[in-house]
């Protein structure tokens, strides 16, 4: 009674909650796991390849981009980054859920793949641009010129909102994670994701043929 497992994409302007909102929701269900990227950058000290990344070289990456292996892939600062399809299509098959943290452009790359019928996509805005600023500056990590950066990509990311399954606007982090997390519940019980329900049903109209027997 295996179900398809779920390709879950999560997106939002930097500030929005998004990487919150995806921690909790595997906090919500350990089974739920985080796409491991391939890349063309160095591993930095401590990374592991196939826990952190993939790490493939430039030779590597583009031949498994030639050959259909990638998701999604974009060229970022010098290096490629993507999200190869086979460990993604053996947790769908398996009944497993795969959270992607993405852009717009990586998302609209995977709902247009041979997989984007498992696709389930969530847009999490804040509720003002205020807002959005007071966050990335409660970080206290970034200088004002990235932090301008950032809000000047915002309005870029905010931009493809229409694109998604679903919006959120985050304006009360736990009420925003229940949402999301229902949104979870509900995808899981479509019909399509439990293919097992034909064999159920076959089996109930058999049992009404025996009982007229």
């Amino acid at each position: 009674m295996t179900r398809r497992g779920l390709l879950i994409i999560l997106s939002s302007p930097s500030g929005a909650g998004k990487s919150t909102l995806a921690k909790r929701l595997m906090a919500w269900d350990p089974s739920i796991r985080f796409s491991v990227s391939a890349t063309t950058r160095a591993p930095r000290p401590g990374e592991v390849d196939g826990r952190d990344y993939y790490f493939r070289t430039r030779a590597e990456f583009t031949a498994m981009i030639d050959a259909g292996e990638m998701l999604e892939h974009a060229e970022v600062f010098g290096n490629f980054y993507g999200s190869p399809k086979g460990p993604v299509e053996n947790a769908i098959a398996e009944g497993r859920d795969t959270l992607f943290d993405i852009d717009w452009q990586g998302g609209q790359q995977v709902r247009n793949s041979t997989l984007g019928k498992d696709v389930i996509s969530v847009f999490v805005l804040p509720p003002s641009i205020n807002e959005l600023e007071s966050r990335l500056r409660g970080r206290a990590q970034d200088s004002d010129e990235v932090i301008a950066g950032r809000m000047q990509k915002s309005r870029d990311e905010i931009s493809h909102w229409a694109e998604y399954d679903y919006v959120l606007v985050n304006d009360d982090l736990d009420q925003t994670e229940a949402a999301l997390c229902g949104i979870i519940q509900a995808e899981r019980q479509r019909r399509e994701r439990q293919p097992w329900l034909n064999d159920l049903v076959r089996t109930l109209n058999a049992e009404f043929e025996a009982r007229k027997a």
